[in-house]
């Protein structure tokens, strides 16, 4: 049978219909817990840029789904490493192959918009990290001449100062902008070499960065390649080889005071030793570093060692926690829930996260192990609850997301995870989805 309506009885239909579809929509819209941004390194994008992944996570499945328009160029080859400014407003993009930075405003739906673009002061960046007013990148080699892939020197650090918003029109400048890098006035140029006073002729190769909590201090993983068979010949991204190619390096972190102007000093007693021992070090390849929402204690994966390092800081100065904790093969990044008091480590060897939680003291216990893609290399949790962790799998060409218990600390798989990016992903970063004042 067929029902037939009048026109009043149509137009409550369609009113209805409307409604329907109006409250679907906001219910989707408030659905998006977070943005997550995921740089793959292969290029496929236009002028042979590599691209930005953009996905939305569902707020109660962690269901992730690419947003209309995504993928977007990086703006260069070879993007490495992100960061996002402390007003969740712009997203940074380090292209290492043309050594330089690109500033993306962040829009409510998403989106990235691509306003700047500097260049870094050394060769070859390689991570970056940002605090309220600066952002701080670590370069491959310091610029100097003689400085090349064939003959590398040590690696170098420096400092952009964060702009405000300024002027109107067609001369504005969004809020999130770099400024010129600060001059070192110990060697008038825009970097800090990271030289280790005890070993001058050394060449201390640069592996990651970490801010701590409040902007203090400042500190880069790095190891002395003095006593390591393979050189930096052919490989810029320097922890992704077989950790047998790294036997008897001695790694180390250069720690940082933060001025008022974002010029640095280096800590007393830096760089401290990634494995004290005596008389001297012992062998150690840092390759991932992270502190905690306290700034009470420095976190580093040690790749060749298979564990977590830990350190508690007084003054800027580190402090082994003692032994150190169990992780997984070649253990690369690792994260600090800055909420909740867990860690978690991706082990780019064996294809897992190990999670630990985090006693009064520092120390790491484990939680559990659990699979993520293929040699996951970067990791990163949700910055909307505190409730999602997510991997970058480089071989996997992929990204794994976990629902992680707030109580427990244990991950579980979401649904459909991992869930496809574009070739060779080598970082993530995340913003809420809070309707930021991005453009549209």
């Amino acid at each position: 049978m067929r029902m037939k309506f009048n026109k009043s009885s149509q137009l409550l239909l369609v009113s209805a219909a409307s409604f329907l579809v109006a409250g679907l929509m906001t219910a989707c819209s408030t659905a998006t817990l977070d943005f997550v941004y995921v740089s793959s390194s292969l290029a496929a994008g236009p002028n042979s840029y590599g691209e930005i992944d953009v996905f939305e996570i569902n707020a109660v499945s962690g269901f992730m789904r690419p947003i209309p328009a995504s993928p977007f160029p990086s703006g260069g080859r070879d993007p490495v490493a992100e960061a996002v400014s402390s007003d969740n407003a712009t997203l940074y993009v380090v292209n290492q192959l043309d050594n330089n930075i690109v500033q993306f405003l962040i829009g409510s739906d998403g989106k990235i918009y691509p306003q700047n673009t500097v260049n870094t002061p050394g060769i070859y960046p390689l991570a970056v990290a940002v605090n309220g007013s600066n952002l701080f990148v670590v370069d491959t080699f310091q610029p100097l001449a003689t400085c090349s892939l064939a003959d590398p020197c040590s690696g170098s650090v420096a400092v952009f100062p964060i702009e405000p918003a300024s002027g109107t029109g067609s001369t504005a400048i969004p809020a999130g902008a770099l400024g010129p890098p600060v001059t070192n006035t110990s060697n008038s140029a825009t970097y800090w070499p990271l030289i280790n006073p005890n070993n001058l002729s050394h060449v201390m190769v640069p592996t990651a960065v970490n801010v701590l909590h409040g902007g203090a201090y400042v500190y880069v993983t790095a190891y002395d390649s003095a006593a390591v068979a393979v050189s930096n010949s052919g490989s810029v991204n320097i922890c992704n080889l077989n950790a047998s190619a790294y036997a008897g390096a001695v790694g180390y972190i250069f720690g940082f005071s933060v001025g008022s102007n974002g010029a640095l000093t280096a800590i007393p007693g830096s760089p401290f030793a990634a494995r004290p021992g005596s008389p001297s070090p012992a062998e150690s390849l840092p390759c991932g570093i992270a502190s905690d929402s306290s700034g009470g204690h420095v976190y580093v994966t040690d790749y060749i060692k298979g564990d977590v390092l830990g350190f508690s800081v007084a003054s800027g100065v580190l402090t082994s926690l003692g032994s150190p904790f169990p992780a997984g093969n070649q253990p690369l990044a690792i994260t600090v829930d800055p909420t909740y008091s867990f860690a978690y480590v991706a082990n780019s060897l064996d294809g897992t996260v190990s999670a630990y939680s985090i006693g009064s003291s520092g120390a790491l216990s484990s939680i559990g192990t659990y699979d993520t893609g293929i040699q996951p290399v970067a990791i990163g949790i949700d910055p909307s609850a505190s409730h999602f962790v997510f991997t970058a799998n480089f071989l996997g060409n992929n990204v794994s997301d976990f629902e992680m218990s707030t109580t427990a600390g244990t991950l579980i798989n979401t649904q459909h995870s991992p869930y496809t990016s574009n070739a060779q992903p080598t970082a993530v970063a995340a913003v809420p989805n809070s309707g930021g004042p991005g453009a549209k």
